[in-house]
């Protein structure tokens, strides 16, 4: 990839972000977090590797799959929430209310329960960096395997955690997997 290419991709995935962390929430509550990785890091091929291994593990295609276009993208993006505390809404859509959320734990990839209006928001700030992803002409797909993945290895922290992908390429390699 050619430096124009490579600088104008960091800026992008800065735009991204930003399109993430200023997206609507609920209350005004800032509980959404978001970290790149670029092709080439460290961390993008731990990731990558790690995609393989924890699909491998947990009998899950998708992972494999997913894997191989992170290794073709250029970049990722991953955007986490964490509800800590809840809303105070007491709406009971996550099956308590506020005062009575027990401690979370780890329920196969992600922590439980998680205030409803966190995943909300977490739901808003994905469209929103997609479509800024989008506007931007770069390929984008929400992916929860990288997620899930990126989760269990400490790159982010968060309750919830999906992956947005990112290429650039003369044809889409999310479209035809």
């Amino acid at each position: 990839m050619p430096v124009e290419i490579n600088e104008s991709l960091k800026a992008a995935a800065g735009f991204i972000e930003i399109a993430a962390i200023t997206a609507p929430k609920g209350k005004g509550v800032d509980d959404i977090r978001t970290r790149s990785i670029f092709k080439g890091s460290k961390e993008h091929n731990d990731l990558v590797e790690k995609m393989k291994e924890y699909g491998q593990k947990k009998g899950l295609k998708l992972f494999l799959r997913d894997s191989k276009n992170v290794f073709e993208s250029d970049a990722v993006v991953l955007i986490s929430v964490t509800a800590k505390p809840p809303l105070g809404i007491n709406c009971g859509m996550c099956g308590y209310d506020c005062n009575s959320i027990p401690r979370k734990k780890k329920i196969n990839d992600y922590f439980a329960p998680v205030c409803c209006f966190a995943l909300v928001d977490l739901g808003i700030a994905l469209g929103s960096a997609s479509k800024t992803a989008q506007i931007l002409n770069l390929d984008n797909r929400i992916m929860y395997s990288i997620g899930a993945t990126a989760l269990d290895m400490g790159l982010i922290n968060g309750d919830v955690v999906i992956g947005i992908p990112l290429s650039v390429s003369s044809k889409n390699i999310y479209f035809d997997r």
